[in-house]
């Protein structure tokens, strides 16, 4: 890609190679599984297939709430998916997930199992069954999807967008940055305006639509992204949405969430596979 005004598209555009950037190993135009891999199974109902990237984040946060919340049947063991090393185009992650992308949930509590990708779609699966973290009431209800599904649109534009090109990709083009950061802090301006209405999201309460929401938004103003992100988007203007991102990090069950399935970062903050509420409290300080 090259923002030089002599670039003229091809009429049939074929794939550069290598193509570049940070993914340039794994990246192709075919979508289907790439060799033969089983998926792990572990001994809970709820099988966890994932990363702790902001996507993956959002589901490990939410069994975390659940259990919280006393939902013992929200027992899950959680297995990490590396893209880095293409993990995500094994047969068997494609059988649950056949646009290969984390998180992937089975649930083998229902006969016969079933299979749940996309990581809203997720949410929505897991606040259903058990009956937590979305209202049930008609307006609020629609709210909290509507904003569910706001930030399943709006993501790219950060991570795939604005974090790409600001971050990965293997030369920085101006026009590429300047449009994608035109865009972020829309979506921030956004996001600010309206919790200076209500505490939360959606509302009064604590929903799906935050835990949506803040492992892109709220971790992006809190600098712990892209690096140099949150200076370059001058993140301390939104007033209340660094304060809305600050008491949802705050959550215990955001705390553990965070770690599970987390490969990168100090030794200590670093779980790359959860069974058990023990592995994650052996990563936790005495005082967390």
């Amino acid at each position: 890609m090259s923002d030089s005004p002599s670039y003229q598209p091809p009429r049939v555009w074929r794939p550069v190679t290598p193509n570049g950037g940070a993914f340039a190993a794994i990246n192709r135009p075919e979508a289907g599984a790439r060799r033969e891999a089983e998926l792990p199974v572990g001994e809970h109902g709820l099988q966890l297939y994932s990363l702790a990237t902001p996507n993956g984040v959002k589901v490990t946060v939410m069994l975390e709430e659940l259990l919280a919340a006393g939902h013992e049947d929200a027992e899950y063991d959680a297995w990490p998916i590396r893209i880095g090393d293409g993990d995500q185009f094994g047969s068997g992650f494609v059988a649950i997930n056949p646009n290969s992308k984390i998180p992937a949930l089975m649930d083998h509590s229902t006969t016969p199992p079933t299979p749940v990708f996309e990581s809203g779609a997720i949410l929505l699966y897991l606040a259903e069954k058990f009956g937590a973290l979305l209202p049930t009431e008609h307006r609020a209800r629609t709210d909290c999807l509507s904003w569910l599904f706001w930030q399943m649109g709006a993501g790219p534009y950060i991570g795939g967008g604005f974090g790409h090109f600001f971050a990965y990709a293997p030369e920085k083009i101006e026009y590429a940055i300047d449009r994608f950061t035109m865009e972020a802090k829309r979506q921030l301006d956004l996001l600010d305006k309206e919790l200076a209405k209500r505490p939360f999201i959606a509302g009064d309460d604590y929903t799906i639509a935050d835990i949506a929401i803040w492992p892109w938004y709220g971790q992006l103003v809190r600098d712990e992204t892209y690096e140099g992100a949150a200076e370059f988007l001058d993140v301390q203007s939104y007033e209340h949405l660094r304060a809305w991102a600050d008491k949802i990090a705050e959550r215990p069950a955001v705390e553990r969430g965070r770690l599970v399935n987390r490969l990168t970062g100090p030794e200590d903050g670093q779980l790359a596979e959860r069974h058990s509420a023990a592995d994650i409290d052996s990563k936790l300080s005495p005082t967390s």
